[in-house]
C-alpha cells in the first residue's frame, strides 16, 4: 500500500482529497503539511505543523508515493501579488522540488484552466509558470487537473464565486456554455487519487471534461 502526501489539506479540495484517502485502501498512511494542526484523528495520518519558509527543518519527511498538491489561496486573502506568488508558486514548487530529490515517484497537481507562462492575466501566468517548472523535475508521473470554477462548501463565501457558480450552472444547460459548468471540490480529489492511481508513466494535463470522466472512474 501507498503513502500519500498532501499539501493544501486546509483548503476546499484538500479537506475532501484527505478525507478520501483516509478511507482509501490503496493508501496506508496520508502525511500533511500544514500551518496549522486540522484536527483531525486518524491512525493512518501523519500530521506535520511546518514554517514553509523554512524547509531544512523538514524536507527530509516529504517521503512516500505521491505528492497531492492542492495548495493555494486568493489575491485578496494573500493580500497582494507577490503574496499570492509565494504560496502558489513558491511554495507549491519547493515541495515539489524536495518531493522530486527524496525520490517521491508521483506527483499531482491542481492548476488552474488557462493556465500559461505567456498569459496576460497575473493568475494564469502564475499557473503556467508553475506548470512549466514542475514538467522539470524528475518525476516518473506529473498529473495536472485543470478544473474550472469550483463548487463546494468553503470556509469563506466569496459572493463573486457563489453568483459565478450560479450563473455557469445555469449556462451548462446550453451545450456550447458546458465547458464553462463548475465542478464539486469532491470530484476533483477523486479525479485527483484516480489519476495517481494510474500505471502509465508520463505527463498528463487533463482539461475540465477530462476531469469530470477521470472522477467517474472507478477504480
Amino acid at each position: 500500500m501507498k503513502t500519500a502526501i498532501v499539501l493544501g489539506a486546509t483548503g476546499l479540495v484538500g479537506k475532501q482529497l484527505v478525507k478520501k484517502l483516509l478511507v482509501n485502501f490503496s493508501f496506508a498512511k496520508v502525511k500533511i503539511f500544514v500551518r496549522r494542526s486540522t484536527g483531525i484523528k486518524d491512525p493512518k495520518l501523519e500530521e506535520h505543523i511546518i514554517n514553509f519558509d523554512k524547509p531544512d527543518e523538514w524536507k527530509r519527511l516529504v517521503t512516500g508515493d505521491v505528492l497531492f498538491s492542492a495548495f493555494g489561496t486568493t489575491l485578496a486573502k494573500a493580500g497582494g501579488k507577490d503574496a499570492q506568488y509565494k504560496i502558489d508558486y513558491t511554495y507549491q514548487y519547493r515541495m515539489a522540488a524536495i518531493a522530486a530529490d527524496n525520490k517521491v515517484p508521483v506527483y499531482v497537481l491542481i492548476s488552474s484552466a488557462g493556465a500559461s507562462p505567456s498569459a496576460m492575466v497575473f493568475y494564469s501566468k502564475m499557473k503556467g509558470e508553475l506548470e512549466r517548472d514542475i514538467m522539470r523535475l524528475p518525476f516518473e508521473k506529473i498529473h495536472i487537473i485543470r478544473p474550472g470554477l469550483l463548487a463546494g462548501d468553503r470556509d469563506e463565501k466569496r459572493m463573486g464565486e457563489v453568483i459565478g457558480e450560479k450563473v455557469l450552472n445555469i449556462a451548462a444547460l446550453i451545450p456550447a456554455f458546458n465547458k464553462y459548468k463548475p465542478i464539486k471540490d469532491v470530484q476533483v480529489a477523486d479525479a485527483m487519487i484516480h489519476a495517481a492511481l494510474k500505471n502509465d508513466k508520463g505527463i498528463y494535463r487533463y482539461t475540465l471534461q477530462d476531469v469530470f470522466d477521470l472522477a467517474a472512474m472507478r477504480i
